[in-house]
């Protein structure tokens, strides 16, 4: 939440955890799918995963990419820190509009913000990095991702667990 306040769990109990489980593992997966694995009938299993759409539980549903295979191969973390400390903090705002960026985190320790970014190629992130610093007004430290070994990870819900 934006206000820096922790945002509790609103799972109505066990079933919606393995909802909410069953869907982080498999976006795609049917209403008949998740009904046998909830014990269900199908009509129920959608109203429960409408109410957890509603609540803003359940906020979207995504493909896994390659993004190699889309061209973007060169992934990597940008950490940002403004140049005058009294600057406003808009960096986020400022940055939205660089594709390359897939993601803004705004981090405890010595930089503002941790960029997770992928470009085709070494020249592209250096493009990049120039831009990131001339929109933002800030100094970067990258470090380059060499592999991968799991990310987008299932998220398990903390009240319920498996």
């Amino acid at each position: 939440m934006s206000d820096g306040s922790v945002r509790r769990a609103r799972l109505d109990d066990t079933v919606d955890a393995a909802i909410v489980r069953e869907i982080s593992l498999d976006a795609r997966a049917t209403l008949a799918h998740l009904s046998e694995k909830v014990g269900l009938s199908v009509s129920a299993v959608q109203s429960r995963l409408r109410r957890l759409e509603a609540r803003g539980i359940v906020r979207g549903y995504r493909p896994v990419l390659d993004a190699e295979a889309l061209g973007r191969p060169l992934a990597a973390f940008v950490e940002i820190t403004p140049l005058d400390p009294a600057q406003p903090d808009n960096a986020p705002d400022l940055l939205a509009h660089l594709s390359a960026i897939e993601a803004c985190h705004s981090i405890a320790g010595d930089a503002a913000y941790m960029l997770f970014v992928r470009v085709p190629t070494p020249r592209d992130l250096e493009t990049l990095i120039r831009d990131i610093r001339a929109a933002a007004q800030v100094n970067t430290r990258t470090t380059i991702v060499l592999q991968t070994f799991f990310e987008a990870r299932p998220i398990e819900p903390a009240d319920f667990p498996a």
